[in-house]
């Protein structure tokens, strides 16, 4: 495998891709009005696509909010990204609270209503 990226249909994408930047200060690798592509700033090869629903290249099959599925970003402080999402007016589902495996997990809603966990260890990390 070579790239991989996870994309998400948004009804507005400069409003999805502020969410998403503001709130986990991710960096843009591709950016158009109808097609965004985000990186964490450390890097990673894994990248968020966020498409514009309503583009023809949508297959019409999946044009319906997502479900059954949520994105976990894993940061390094929950708890600061907790602030900020409070500080941007974003709809915080659940605050952060320690998790019985080993992480600091909140969720918040994006501008879809897609349901996004964001995490950060509490405890070492094992293979």
């Amino acid at each position: 495998m070579e790239r991989f990226f996870f994309n998400i249909l948004v009804q507005d994408v400069a409003t999805s891709k502020t969410f998403y930047v503001d709130l986990l200060s991710m960096h843009l690798h591709f950016d158009s009005d109808w097609f965004v592509i985000l990186k964490p700033s450390a890097g990673s090869a894994i990248e968020f696509g966020l498409i514009d629903r309503a583009n023809a290249i949508v297959p019409k099959n999946v044009t319906f909010p997502a479900a059954g599925a949520y994105p976990t970003f894993v940061v390094e402080d929950c708890d600061v990204i907790y602030a900020r999402a409070v500080e941007l007016g974003v709809d915080v589902l659940e605050q952060p609270t320690d998790m019985f495996y080993g992480q600091r997990r909140m969720l918040v809603r994006d501008p879809d209503g897609l349901t996004i966990d964001v995490s950060s260890p509490t405890a070492p990390v094992s293979a």
